[in-house]
Protein backbone atom coordinates (compact mmCIF):
# COMPACT_ATOMS: atom_id res chain seq x y z
CA UNK A 1 0.00 0.00 0.00
CA UNK A 2 2.86 1.90 0.75
CA UNK A 3 4.30 1.73 -2.67
CA UNK A 4 0.95 2.52 -4.31
CA UNK A 5 0.60 5.60 -1.82
CA UNK A 6 3.74 6.71 -3.26
CA UNK A 7 3.04 6.36 -7.02
CA UNK A 8 -0.10 8.53 -6.68
CA UNK A 9 1.19 11.59 -6.74
CA UNK A 10 3.47 10.84 -10.11
CA UNK A 11 0.32 9.57 -11.80
CA UNK A 12 -1.63 12.82 -10.96
CA UNK A 13 0.99 15.02 -11.92
CA UNK A 14 1.39 13.24 -15.31
CA UNK A 15 -2.50 13.35 -16.07
CA UNK A 16 -2.10 16.95 -15.20
CA UNK A 17 0.82 17.61 -17.23
CA UNK A 18 -0.87 16.23 -20.37
CA UNK A 19 -4.37 17.86 -19.52
CA UNK A 20 -4.54 20.62 -22.15
CA UNK A 21 -6.54 22.78 -19.21
CA UNK A 22 -4.02 22.68 -17.16
CA UNK A 23 -1.55 23.72 -19.49
CA UNK A 24 -3.57 26.64 -19.72
CA UNK A 25 -3.92 27.14 -15.82
CA UNK A 26 0.18 26.95 -16.18
CA UNK A 27 0.73 29.45 -18.88
CA UNK A 28 -1.70 31.75 -17.32
CA UNK A 29 0.35 31.62 -13.88
CA UNK A 30 3.44 32.14 -15.63
CA UNK A 31 2.16 35.54 -17.14
CA UNK A 32 -0.05 36.98 -14.18
CA UNK A 33 3.05 38.86 -12.81
CA UNK A 34 4.07 40.43 -16.17
CA UNK A 35 0.96 41.43 -16.75
CA UNK A 36 -0.28 42.87 -13.95
CA UNK A 37 3.86 45.03 -14.11
CA UNK A 38 1.96 46.11 -17.61
CA UNK A 39 -1.10 47.46 -16.48
CA UNK A 40 0.33 49.20 -13.63
CA UNK A 41 2.78 50.53 -15.95
CA UNK A 42 0.19 51.71 -18.24
CA UNK A 43 -1.65 53.51 -15.56
CA UNK A 44 0.99 55.43 -14.16
CA UNK A 45 2.55 56.24 -17.20
CA UNK A 46 -0.52 57.59 -18.69
CA UNK A 47 -1.36 59.51 -15.57
CA UNK A 48 2.31 61.29 -15.73
CA UNK A 49 1.60 61.97 -19.42
CA UNK A 50 -1.83 63.54 -18.32
CA UNK A 51 -0.06 65.66 -15.31
CA UNK A 52 2.94 66.59 -17.86
CA UNK A 53 -0.06 68.01 -20.21
CA UNK A 54 -1.50 69.82 -17.57
CA UNK A 55 2.33 71.14 -15.99
CA UNK A 56 2.81 72.04 -19.65
CA UNK A 57 -0.52 74.01 -20.01
CA UNK A 58 0.42 76.08 -16.50
CA UNK A 59 3.90 76.82 -18.08
CA UNK A 60 1.98 78.66 -20.97
CA UNK A 61 -0.30 80.35 -18.95
CA UNK A 62 2.39 81.92 -16.77
CA UNK A 63 4.21 82.79 -19.83
CA UNK A 64 1.44 84.55 -21.24
CA UNK A 65 0.56 86.43 -18.07
CA UNK A 66 3.79 88.05 -18.04
CA UNK A 67 3.73 89.59 -21.00
CA UNK A 68 0.33 91.33 -21.62
CA UNK A 69 0.71 94.80 -22.93
CA UNK A 70 0.21 96.25 -18.75
CA UNK A 71 2.98 93.61 -17.72
CA UNK A 72 5.77 94.75 -21.29
CA UNK A 73 5.50 98.15 -19.76
CA UNK A 74 7.04 97.20 -16.41
CA UNK A 75 10.38 95.75 -15.38
CA UNK A 76 11.71 92.62 -15.87
CA UNK A 77 11.93 90.98 -12.27
CA UNK A 78 8.30 92.10 -12.13
CA UNK A 79 7.30 89.94 -15.18
CA UNK A 80 9.80 86.88 -13.77
CA UNK A 81 7.58 87.38 -10.20
CA UNK A 82 3.97 87.58 -12.35
CA UNK A 83 4.86 84.55 -14.36
CA UNK A 84 6.51 82.38 -11.17
CA UNK A 85 3.54 83.15 -9.29
CA UNK A 86 0.94 82.20 -11.93
CA UNK A 87 2.54 78.82 -12.87
CA UNK A 88 2.92 77.90 -8.83
CA UNK A 89 -0.93 78.68 -8.09
CA UNK A 90 -2.11 76.19 -11.32
CA UNK A 91 0.55 73.70 -10.09
CA UNK A 92 -1.13 73.23 -6.91
CA UNK A 93 -4.34 72.28 -8.57
CA UNK A 94 -3.24 68.85 -9.80
CA UNK A 95 -2.93 66.41 -8.02
CA UNK A 96 -0.65 63.88 -8.11
CA UNK A 97 2.63 65.75 -8.48
CA UNK A 98 5.71 65.91 -6.68
CA UNK A 99 6.80 70.03 -7.44
CA UNK A 100 9.63 72.17 -5.18
CA UNK A 101 9.01 75.60 -6.23
CA UNK A 102 12.40 76.56 -6.29
CA UNK A 103 13.67 74.17 -8.80
CA UNK A 104 11.55 76.58 -11.49
CA UNK A 105 13.76 78.61 -13.78
CA UNK A 106 12.30 81.86 -15.21
CA UNK A 107 14.67 83.76 -17.72
CA UNK A 108 13.73 87.37 -19.84
CA UNK A 109 15.95 88.69 -22.82
CA UNK A 110 15.20 92.13 -23.65
CA UNK A 111 16.04 93.25 -27.47
CA UNK A 112 14.89 96.17 -28.64
CA UNK A 113 11.33 96.58 -28.11
CA UNK A 114 10.68 92.77 -27.98
CA UNK A 115 10.85 90.68 -24.78
CA UNK A 116 11.19 87.13 -24.47
CA UNK A 117 9.94 85.02 -21.70
CA UNK A 118 11.40 81.54 -21.04
CA UNK A 119 10.05 79.38 -18.31
CA UNK A 120 11.58 75.36 -17.60
CA UNK A 121 10.08 73.01 -14.73
CA UNK A 122 11.30 70.03 -13.12
CA UNK A 123 8.50 67.66 -11.62
CA UNK A 124 7.46 64.47 -10.58
CA UNK A 125 4.34 62.35 -11.02
CA UNK A 126 3.36 60.11 -8.60
CA UNK A 127 3.11 56.19 -9.26
CA UNK A 128 -0.03 54.25 -7.68
CA UNK A 129 1.85 50.87 -8.42
CA UNK A 130 5.30 51.74 -7.15
CA UNK A 131 5.84 48.78 -4.76
CA UNK A 132 5.26 46.58 -7.87
CA UNK A 133 7.25 48.39 -10.68
CA UNK A 134 9.91 49.58 -8.14
CA UNK A 135 9.69 53.25 -9.04
CA UNK A 136 8.12 55.63 -6.62
CA UNK A 137 7.86 58.07 -9.31
CA UNK A 138 8.13 59.21 -13.18
CA UNK A 139 9.85 62.63 -14.39
CA UNK A 140 8.26 65.65 -15.29
CA UNK A 141 9.99 68.52 -17.37
CA UNK A 142 9.31 71.13 -19.66
CA UNK A 143 10.06 74.60 -21.58
CA UNK A 144 7.71 77.09 -22.36
CA UNK A 145 8.81 80.32 -24.25
CA UNK A 146 7.19 83.23 -24.98
CA UNK A 147 7.82 86.83 -26.90
CA UNK A 148 6.77 89.75 -27.51
CA UNK A 149 7.01 93.31 -28.73
CA UNK A 150 5.99 96.18 -26.13
CA UNK A 151 4.19 99.38 -27.60
CA UNK A 152 5.95 101.95 -27.83
CA UNK A 153 5.05 105.42 -26.34
CA UNK A 154 4.50 107.96 -29.36
CA UNK A 155 3.99 111.81 -29.94
CA UNK A 156 1.95 112.13 -33.44
CA UNK A 157 2.20 115.57 -34.59
CA UNK A 158 -0.67 116.68 -37.11
CA UNK A 159 0.03 119.36 -40.01
CA UNK A 160 -3.20 119.40 -41.38
CA UNK A 161 -3.09 122.05 -44.54
CA UNK A 162 -5.81 124.83 -44.16
CA UNK A 163 -5.27 126.72 -47.44
CA UNK A 164 -8.32 127.94 -49.41
CA UNK A 165 -8.14 124.93 -51.77
CA UNK A 166 -9.07 122.65 -48.86
CA UNK A 167 -12.01 124.41 -48.03
CA UNK A 168 -13.64 122.61 -51.03
CA UNK A 169 -17.02 121.22 -51.03
CA UNK A 170 -16.73 117.82 -49.21
CA UNK A 171 -18.88 115.83 -51.06
CA UNK A 172 -19.99 115.95 -54.54
CA UNK A 173 -23.70 116.92 -53.57
CA UNK A 174 -22.26 119.65 -51.75
CA UNK A 175 -19.84 120.55 -54.54
CA UNK A 176 -23.18 120.88 -56.78
CA UNK A 177 -24.63 122.81 -54.22
CA UNK A 178 -21.85 125.69 -54.52
CA UNK A 179 -21.47 125.58 -58.13
CA UNK A 180 -25.21 126.14 -58.77
CA UNK A 181 -25.46 129.28 -56.15
CA UNK A 182 -22.16 131.04 -57.31
CA UNK A 183 -23.50 131.39 -60.95
CA UNK A 184 -22.46 135.15 -60.65
CA UNK A 185 -18.55 133.79 -59.93
CA UNK A 186 -19.17 131.56 -62.66
CA UNK A 187 -19.84 128.19 -60.12
CA UNK A 188 -17.36 128.14 -57.63
CA UNK A 189 -17.26 125.05 -55.37
CA UNK A 190 -14.81 126.33 -53.15
CA UNK A 191 -16.02 128.18 -49.49
CA UNK A 192 -13.06 130.31 -49.65
CA UNK A 193 -13.06 132.87 -46.22
CA UNK A 194 -12.62 136.24 -46.86
CA UNK A 195 -12.59 139.29 -44.54
CA UNK A 196 -13.83 141.55 -47.24
CA UNK A 197 -16.21 139.61 -49.98
CA UNK A 198 -17.29 143.07 -51.20
CA UNK A 199 -14.17 144.04 -52.94
CA UNK A 200 -15.18 140.66 -55.46
CA UNK A 201 -18.23 141.28 -56.07
CA UNK A 202 -18.96 137.57 -55.35
CA UNK A 203 -23.13 138.43 -55.93
CA UNK A 204 -23.81 136.44 -52.48
CA UNK A 205 -27.21 137.28 -51.01
CA UNK A 206 -26.32 139.77 -48.15
CA UNK A 207 -22.97 140.30 -49.98
CA UNK A 208 -21.46 137.31 -47.59
CA UNK A 209 -18.04 135.50 -49.00
CA UNK A 210 -18.35 131.78 -49.80
CA UNK A 211 -17.49 130.48 -46.23
CA UNK A 212 -20.61 131.77 -44.94
CA UNK A 213 -22.42 131.43 -47.87
CA UNK A 214 -21.66 127.06 -47.35
CA UNK A 215 -22.63 127.62 -43.65
CA UNK A 216 -26.11 128.94 -45.02
CA UNK A 217 -26.61 126.44 -47.94
CA UNK A 218 -25.85 123.56 -45.01
CA UNK A 219 -22.64 122.59 -47.19
CA UNK A 220 -19.84 120.87 -45.27
CA UNK A 221 -16.79 121.37 -46.64
CA UNK A 222 -13.52 119.57 -46.66
CA UNK A 223 -11.49 121.00 -43.59
CA UNK A 224 -14.64 120.90 -41.64
CA UNK A 225 -14.46 117.21 -41.87
CA UNK A 226 -10.78 117.02 -41.19
CA UNK A 227 -11.30 119.18 -38.26
CA UNK A 228 -14.05 116.15 -36.98
CA UNK A 229 -11.74 113.56 -38.46
CA UNK A 230 -8.94 115.30 -35.73
CA UNK A 231 -11.18 115.25 -32.82
CA UNK A 232 -12.61 111.70 -33.31
CA UNK A 233 -8.83 110.53 -33.43
CA UNK A 234 -7.96 111.86 -30.11
CA UNK A 235 -11.11 109.30 -28.78
CA UNK A 236 -9.06 106.62 -30.55
CA UNK A 237 -5.82 107.45 -29.39
CA UNK A 238 -6.78 107.90 -25.90
CA UNK A 239 -8.52 104.64 -25.91
CA UNK A 240 -5.24 102.66 -28.19
CA UNK A 241 -3.18 104.12 -24.89
CA UNK A 242 -5.91 102.61 -22.61
CA UNK A 243 -5.37 98.99 -24.12
CA UNK A 244 -1.54 99.35 -24.61
CA UNK A 245 -0.75 100.79 -21.43
CA UNK A 246 1.15 103.29 -22.89
CA UNK A 247 1.60 106.96 -23.24
CA UNK A 248 0.30 108.87 -26.78
CA UNK A 249 1.03 113.06 -27.15
CA UNK A 250 -0.79 114.56 -29.56
CA UNK A 251 0.57 118.36 -31.54
CA UNK A 252 -2.19 120.02 -33.72
CA UNK A 253 -0.48 122.26 -36.40
CA UNK A 254 -1.83 123.93 -39.36
CA UNK A 255 0.03 125.84 -42.30
CA UNK A 256 -0.50 127.75 -45.47
CA UNK A 257 1.26 130.69 -46.70
CA UNK A 258 2.08 131.29 -43.12
CA UNK A 259 3.76 128.70 -42.20
CA UNK A 260 2.82 126.78 -39.21
CA UNK A 261 -0.05 127.76 -36.41
CA UNK A 262 -0.36 126.03 -33.61
CA UNK A 263 -3.60 124.82 -32.29
CA UNK A 264 -2.32 122.40 -30.03
CA UNK A 265 1.13 122.33 -28.74
CA UNK A 266 2.52 119.08 -27.61
CA UNK A 267 0.15 117.15 -25.02
CA UNK A 268 -1.02 114.22 -23.26
CA UNK A 269 -3.81 116.03 -22.49
CA UNK A 270 -5.93 114.16 -25.25
CA UNK A 271 -9.41 115.68 -24.60
CA UNK A 272 -7.47 118.85 -24.39
CA UNK A 273 -6.42 118.25 -27.75
CA UNK A 274 -9.55 117.58 -29.15
CA UNK A 275 -11.32 120.62 -28.05
CA UNK A 276 -8.83 122.56 -29.88
CA UNK A 277 -9.26 120.50 -32.93
CA UNK A 278 -12.53 122.39 -32.71
CA UNK A 279 -10.71 125.22 -33.89
CA UNK A 280 -9.63 124.38 -37.28
CA UNK A 281 -10.70 126.26 -39.85
CA UNK A 282 -9.43 127.59 -42.94
CA UNK A 283 -7.36 130.71 -43.82
CA UNK A 284 -9.21 133.86 -43.80
CA UNK A 285 -7.81 136.28 -46.79
CA UNK A 286 -9.08 139.70 -47.45
CA UNK A 287 -10.22 139.09 -50.29
CA UNK A 288 -9.17 137.39 -53.92
CA UNK A 289 -5.36 137.53 -54.41
CA UNK A 290 -4.73 139.73 -51.45
CA UNK A 291 -3.81 137.77 -48.07
CA UNK A 292 -4.72 141.50 -46.24
CA UNK A 293 -5.76 144.44 -47.45
CA UNK A 294 -1.88 145.44 -48.22
CA UNK A 295 -0.32 142.12 -49.02
CA UNK A 296 -1.44 141.11 -52.70
CA UNK A 297 0.07 137.65 -52.97
CA UNK A 298 -1.59 136.47 -55.90
CA UNK A 299 -3.33 134.34 -53.72
CA UNK A 300 -0.30 131.86 -52.95
CA UNK A 301 -1.39 130.66 -49.77
CA UNK A 302 0.55 127.48 -49.57
CA UNK A 303 3.58 126.98 -48.94
CA UNK A 304 5.05 123.23 -47.77
CA UNK A 305 8.89 123.86 -47.93
CA UNK A 306 8.14 126.56 -44.94
CA UNK A 307 5.55 124.27 -43.24
CA UNK A 308 7.97 121.02 -42.97
CA UNK A 309 10.93 123.28 -41.68
CA UNK A 310 9.05 125.01 -39.51
CA UNK A 311 7.65 121.55 -38.07
CA UNK A 312 11.22 119.72 -38.38
CA UNK A 313 12.64 122.54 -36.00
CA UNK A 314 9.53 122.02 -33.84
CA UNK A 315 9.82 117.92 -33.32
CA UNK A 316 12.33 116.39 -31.08
CA UNK A 317 15.24 113.49 -31.99
CA UNK A 318 13.02 110.45 -31.82
CA UNK A 319 13.64 107.61 -29.20
CA UNK A 320 12.69 103.92 -29.07
CA UNK A 321 9.67 104.56 -27.46
CA UNK A 322 10.42 102.15 -24.34
CA UNK A 323 9.37 103.20 -20.72
CA UNK A 324 13.58 104.37 -20.22
CA UNK A 325 13.52 106.22 -22.98
CA UNK A 326 12.40 109.57 -25.17
CA UNK A 327 8.79 108.60 -27.86
CA UNK A 328 8.52 107.60 -31.19
CA UNK A 329 7.79 110.17 -33.19
CA UNK A 330 5.42 110.78 -36.16
CA UNK A 331 4.17 113.23 -38.08
CA UNK A 332 0.73 113.64 -39.79
CA UNK A 333 0.37 115.34 -43.00
CA UNK A 334 -3.46 115.52 -44.16
CA UNK A 335 -2.92 117.66 -47.57
CA UNK A 336 -4.35 118.45 -51.15
CA UNK A 337 -1.12 118.18 -51.87
CA UNK A 338 -0.28 121.48 -54.29
CA UNK A 339 1.85 123.99 -53.45
CA UNK A 340 1.01 127.43 -54.34
CA UNK A 341 4.18 129.84 -53.54
CA UNK A 342 6.19 132.09 -55.16
CA UNK A 343 8.61 131.12 -57.96
CA UNK A 344 11.70 130.73 -56.99
CA UNK A 345 12.40 127.30 -57.91
CA UNK A 346 9.21 126.34 -59.82
CA UNK A 347 8.80 123.00 -61.71
CA UNK A 348 6.06 124.19 -63.63
CA UNK A 349 5.31 126.46 -65.97
CA UNK A 350 5.07 129.98 -63.77
CA UNK A 351 1.50 131.03 -63.58
CA UNK A 352 0.41 135.12 -64.02
CA UNK A 353 1.97 136.73 -60.97
CA UNK A 354 4.66 134.90 -60.63
CA UNK A 355 2.86 132.42 -59.03
CA UNK A 356 4.32 128.90 -58.77
CA UNK A 357 1.33 125.78 -58.61
CA UNK A 358 3.33 122.30 -58.36
CA UNK A 359 3.09 119.08 -56.45
CA UNK A 360 5.07 119.46 -53.26
CA UNK A 361 8.62 119.24 -53.00
CA UNK A 362 9.37 115.93 -50.88
CA UNK A 363 13.39 117.14 -50.21
CA UNK A 364 12.07 117.89 -46.67
CA UNK A 365 9.78 114.65 -46.49
CA UNK A 366 13.56 112.59 -46.71
CA UNK A 367 15.12 115.21 -44.41
CA UNK A 368 12.21 114.74 -41.66
CA UNK A 369 12.67 110.57 -42.39
CA UNK A 370 16.38 110.24 -42.05
CA UNK A 371 15.91 111.49 -38.56
CA UNK A 372 13.92 108.68 -37.35
CA UNK A 373 10.76 110.20 -37.50
CA UNK A 374 8.01 108.74 -39.69
CA UNK A 375 5.94 110.09 -41.77
CA UNK A 376 1.72 109.34 -42.19
CA UNK A 377 0.78 111.30 -45.28
CA UNK A 378 -3.95 111.20 -46.08
CA UNK A 379 -4.10 112.62 -49.37
CA UNK A 380 -7.78 114.21 -49.93
CA UNK A 381 -7.39 114.08 -53.49
CA UNK A 382 -7.29 117.16 -55.56
CA UNK A 383 -10.48 117.72 -57.40
CA UNK A 384 -9.87 117.59 -60.95
CA UNK A 385 -12.35 120.69 -62.33
CA UNK A 386 -12.04 120.37 -66.08
CA UNK A 387 -14.54 123.47 -66.49
CA UNK A 388 -12.32 125.39 -64.72
CA UNK A 389 -9.69 127.69 -67.07
CA UNK A 390 -7.34 128.17 -64.38
CA UNK A 391 -7.70 124.18 -63.34
CA UNK A 392 -6.85 123.75 -66.86
CA UNK A 393 -4.00 125.89 -67.45
CA UNK A 394 -1.61 125.52 -64.10
CA UNK A 395 -3.38 122.18 -62.21
CA UNK A 396 -4.79 119.74 -65.16
CA UNK A 397 -0.70 119.38 -66.88
CA UNK A 398 0.50 117.50 -63.31
CA UNK A 399 -2.61 116.33 -61.80
CA UNK A 400 -1.29 113.00 -62.12
CA UNK A 401 1.81 113.20 -60.43
CA UNK A 402 0.09 114.85 -57.18
CA UNK A 403 -1.11 111.27 -55.86
CA UNK A 404 2.73 109.82 -56.09
CA UNK A 405 4.57 112.65 -54.78
CA UNK A 406 2.82 112.48 -51.58
CA UNK A 407 3.10 108.90 -51.36
CA UNK A 408 6.80 109.25 -51.71
CA UNK A 409 6.98 111.55 -48.81
CA UNK A 410 5.26 108.82 -46.54
CA UNK A 411 6.98 105.56 -44.91
CA UNK A 412 5.64 102.87 -46.66
CA UNK A 413 2.46 101.65 -45.32
CA UNK A 414 1.74 105.34 -43.75
CA UNK A 415 0.19 106.47 -47.21
CA UNK A 416 -4.28 106.99 -47.46
CA UNK A 417 -5.72 108.62 -50.27
CA UNK A 418 -9.56 109.58 -49.66
CA UNK A 419 -11.67 111.25 -52.18
CA UNK A 420 -14.56 113.46 -52.35
CA UNK A 421 -17.23 111.81 -50.52
CA UNK A 422 -14.27 109.92 -48.90
CA UNK A 423 -14.57 109.50 -45.33
CA UNK A 424 -11.72 111.37 -43.91
CA UNK A 425 -12.24 110.53 -40.47
CA UNK A 426 -11.91 106.79 -41.01
CA UNK A 427 -9.03 107.14 -43.29
CA UNK A 428 -7.30 109.16 -40.54
CA UNK A 429 -8.13 106.65 -37.68
CA UNK A 430 -7.04 103.56 -39.56
CA UNK A 431 -3.66 105.93 -40.74
CA UNK A 432 -3.09 106.34 -36.90
CA UNK A 433 -3.77 102.32 -36.12
CA UNK A 434 -1.08 101.45 -38.93
CA UNK A 435 2.01 103.59 -37.33
CA UNK A 436 0.72 102.43 -33.92
CA UNK A 437 1.16 98.90 -35.65
CA UNK A 438 4.29 99.01 -37.06
CA UNK A 439 5.54 101.17 -34.76
CA UNK A 440 8.34 98.39 -32.74
CA UNK A 441 9.22 97.21 -36.22
CA UNK A 442 11.63 100.13 -37.25
CA UNK A 443 13.30 100.50 -33.87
Amino acid sequence: MSKGFRSLPSAILRRFAGDQRANVAIMFGMSLFPLTLLIGMTIDYSRATWRQTQMNAAADSAVLAALTPPMLSQSDQNLITRATNVFNAEVQSISGVNYVPSTLSVTIQDVGMTRTLTLSYQAASQNAFAALIGKQTLTLSGTSQASASAAPNMDFYLLLDNSPSMNIAATSAGITTMVNNTQSQGGCAFACHQSNPSKDNLGNPGGVDNYTLAQQLGVVTRIQNMATATQALMSTASSTEAINNVTYRMAIYTFNSQGTSAIAPLTSNLSSAQSAAGNISVLEVYANNWLTSSNNNSDMDTNFESAMSSINGIMPAPGTGAANSTPQEVLFIVSDGVDDEPAASCSQTTAPGNRCQQPFDTTWCTTVKNRGIRIAVLYTVYLPLPTNTWYNNWIAPFQSQISSNMQSCATPGLFFAVTTDGDITGAMQTLFENAVATAHLTQ
